[in-house]
């Protein structure tokens, strides 16, 4: 019923319009006649035509324009609560447009959710002017309760728009609401936000039973909850709503957790490292299962060479934790950091200082999501005075900014990489692996294919050898060797004393090399289908003669630059000489450690080898 409403109230407008216009144009005409007849004598019948013709145009266009879409009458409305005109308003959409309007990165947007040049919708100006009516209305006409603002403030609106900022302030006082700060910047705002800022209790039910969400965050990372006033009836009702959606959220994530563990997430994308993912993932579930300490957030210190996988499991923590939400995983290069005085760019300068009101790199992003993924990149570098300040990070889980504003931060995960001991342990973890080799061979499990030969199968890139031994760090070696080279450099026992775990990166085994050529290898195969529309195909043994050039301190780098290297280099060549075209085919091979092409071009069936020195 609620679809065929605008349908037929549109049809008994356009009928109304009809008959409006031919009553228009009939008194036109017989003003027109009527004037001919007592005017003077032989009076030009063009001029009459024109002049009937001309009145009633006027008047068709008098009438229309009552029933084309006006943006000032449609938010005028919803501010004033206008609900009448706002039915009006949306059967003009549908009458010219039907849906339209389309968000940068959301669905269709309905005739309802017609935006405001400035960036808002009716809904948010309804909900902000306590006009719970017309917030019904419109959610009953289509309106989305979770559309998220676009005003950024007086001064980025009007540089966007191309428009005065005076005139910016004017027009968002006059057709969205007087009593808030027009110069601030709203990004990010739903309809329930604005309710919660109005007190409008109405107009917050209207939209939580319509399913808006409670969750959802604007641009400074906050909810709805965070602009309602304390006490009130608007409050404890978002409250309510909150804790549903919360503790329906935490059952979703517990059941996804326990269907698609941590690990096996990590090691979609982890080549290797399969300690350090155990002892991230077991860290990680404690905190969620509520058995770790709540006063403090989780602290991890990754340890070994560049390359080696560090940075990237940070990264899938971060996006299995938060659903790959952007604004989930803050990264910070602490090798921008090594000055005294750029503390302030960390936390924000104090008052009376340049850059005070930007605030600083960490306490804007945590201000955002208290309960993100922070990772400190190579925290060695670091000035002492700045890991000063990631101590009181770590002990008490808050953070005082330049403007003396305390931030809260307990649910979130800090981890920090280093270089710091890369060498011994590259050593200590090669040697773990001939140990564990040796011990294969005595107990006569060695594979009886060459290894080099041994490709991983299609669709297990990332799964370790079944025969694989997890190696484990001992703890004489962390005692003995790692820690006096962690504690000369940091210089404090307390600093270390907050961390959770040290989590350690061996170098690759012969095995997790081979997966790594092989998926530098895809990765450059996809592009030269997508690009050059070229096959490029490989014989086992390549893999070996490519993971040959692995170099333990670069780590997964020093393979990506090895394929570079000895093959993308000569398919190159071999296009830049002619002798590869778009739809050819090309083979790679292994002869003596030696990388060799081989094509293959249409219609031909057979591979040619290639000697790039002859062409």
């Amino acid at each position: 019923m609620s679809t065929l409403r605008p349908a037929r109230c549109l049809y008994r407008h356009s009928s109304l319009l009809i008959k409006q216009t031919v009553r228009l144009a009939g008194v036109v005409v017989r003003h027109a006649h009527s004037a001919g007849e007592d005017g003077e004598p032989g009076r030009d019948r063009r001029a009459r035509t024109r002049y009937i013709c001309g009145a009633g145009s006027l008047g068709l266009a008098l009438l229309a324009a009552d029933h084309v879409f006006n943006e000032k009458r449609f938010f005028k409305a919803a501010q004033l609560g206008n609900v009448q005109e706002i039915r009006k308003q949306v059967e003009a959409v549908i009458a010219t447009n039907g849906k339209s309007g389309r968000g940068e990165n959301e669905p269709a947007e309905g005739p309802a959710d017609r935006r405001h040049m400035l960036g808002w919708t009716a809904l948010m100006v309804a909900a902000a002017n306590d006009q719970p009516g017309v917030v019904r209305e419109l959610l009953a006409l289509g309106a989305r309760a979770d559309l998220q603002e676009r005003y950024s403030g007086a001064s980025l609106s009007a540089a966007a728009a191309g428009m005065h900022p005076l005139e910016v302030l004017q027009r968002r006082e006059d057709e969205f609401c007087s009593t808030m700060n027009a110069r601030a910047s709203f990004l990010g705002w739903t309809a329930l936000h604005y309710a919660a800022l109005a007190d409008s209790a109405g107009a917050a039910r209207a939209l939580l039973e319509a399913g808006a969400d409670p969750t959802a965050r604007d641009h400074a990372g906050r909810r709805a909850l965070h602009y309602a006033r304390d006490p009130s009836p608007t409050r404890d009702l978002i409250l309510t709503h909150t804790r549903t959606w919360e503790e329906a959220a935490a059952a979703a994530a517990a059941e996804e957790r326990r269907r698609f563990p941590l690990e096996q997430r990590l090691k979609q994308f982890i080549v290797g490292q399969q300690a350090a993912v155990e002892t991230v993932a077991a860290a990680v579930r404690r905190k969620e299962n509520g058995w770790a300490d709540d006063e403090h957030p989780l602290v991890f210190l990754f340890l070994g060479s560049s390359g080696i996988g560090k940075t990237e499991l940070a990264k899938q923590l971060a996006r299995y934790m938060h659903r790959d939400d952007p604004a989930a995983f803050i990264r910070l290069d602490m090798s921008e950091y090594q000055e005294k005085h750029e503390v302030a760019k960390l936390i924000g300068a104090p008052p009376g200082y340049v850059g005070h009101e930007e605030g600083g790199q960490l306490t804007r992003a945590l201000a955002r999501r208290a309960d993100a993924v922070v990772l400190f990149d190579e925290v060695d570098k670091a000035h002492p005075d700045v890991l000063t300040v990631l101590l009181q990070l770590f002990d008490e889980g808050r953070l005082t900014d330049g403007k003396g504003k305390l931030i809260e931060c307990k649910n979130a995960i800090f981890v920090m990489t280093s270089n710091l001991a890369a060498d011994e342990i590259a050593q200590y973890g090669l040697q773990l692996r001939r140990e564990a080799e040796a011990r294969t061979a005595q107990r006569g499990r060695m594979p009886t294919i060459p290894v080099e030969q041994r490709a991983p199968p299609e669709g297990e890139d990332h799964k370790e050898a079944e025969t694989e031994e997890s190696l484990e760090v001992s703890r004489h070696f962390k005692d003995s060797v790692v820690r006096p080279i962690l504690k000369r450099h940091f210089g404090r026992d307390e600093f270390l004393g907050r961390i959770n775990e040290i989590v350690y990166f061996l170098p690759f085994s012969r095995q997790e090399l081979l997966t790594l050529v092989n998926l530098e290898l895809k990765h450059w195969a996809e592009k030269a289908s997508a690009r050059h529309a070229v096959e490029l195909r490989w014989e086992g043994g390549v893999l070996g003669a490519l993971a040959d050039g692995y170099d333990v301190h670069y780590g997964a780098r020093s393979i990506k630059h090895e394929v570079e290297r000895r093959v993308v280099n000569q398919i190159a060549l071999a296009a830049e000489r002619g002798a590869l075209g778009r739809g050819c085919s090309v083979l790679l091979t292994e002869r003596a450690g030696r990388v060799a092409l081989a094509v293959r071009r249409p219609p031909a069936t057979d591979y040619t080898p290639l000697d790039l020195a002859a062409v």
